[in-house]
């Protein structure tokens, strides 16, 4: 049995958005059990010259879509990336998979050699699709999720590696 580009990937940012939702909604219940103003948690970051969680959301969020609408061959969504609350994150998310469950397999049939260009401030990358599958648009986005979690997890949310993971 082979797997799909469309098992690949759709269930994959579909799965790890609702984790990231989750996960915010811990952050939220946090903030108000703490008495923290939720936007010292939107603003967090790992460093200095990193993006703050907001942005690390939306750019998992821009990914996920993004790679869901080249592969199939489709418009990519535009969002402005105007979040500033947990709410706004949270329907971010919620259209980001509503998207993304949109594409059907069929759509991703014969992808993974469907030519993606992205262009870039530094010049465009092309990729065949299985490569920008695997070797750019899954590492970028669990990249962000990833960062999301641990700006969260090092400003003291409850959060473990089975939030990240989701139910197994």
């Amino acid at each position: 049995m082979s797997l799909s580009m469309y098992e690949a990937s759709i269930p994959v940012f579909v799965r790890m958005l609702g984790n990231l939702s989750t996960i915010l909604a811990k952050a939220q219940a946090n903030a108000e059990a703490r008495s923290i103003e939720p936007k010292v948690f939107i603003e967090a970051r790992l460093a200095p010259d990193m993006f703050p969680l907001a942005r690390q959301v939306q750019i998992a969020s821009d990914m996920a879509k993004g790679c869901a609408a080249r592969l199939a061959g489709v418009e990519v969504p535009s969002y402005p990336d105007t979040e500033s609350s947990f709410a706004e994150l949270q329907e971010r998310i919620a259209k980001t998979v509503e998207f993304v469950q949109g594409i059907q397999a069929a759509q991703l049939e014969g992808s993974e050699t469907r030519i993606v260009t992205l262009k870039m401030r530094t010049g465009d990358l092309t990729f065949p699709g299985l490569a920008y599958l695997l070797h750019f648009a899954l590492p970028n986005f669990y990249f962000h999720v990833t960062t999301a979690y641990a700006i969260l997890r090092h400003n003291g949310v409850d959060v473990g590696k089975m939030d990240f993971l989701g139910g197994v």
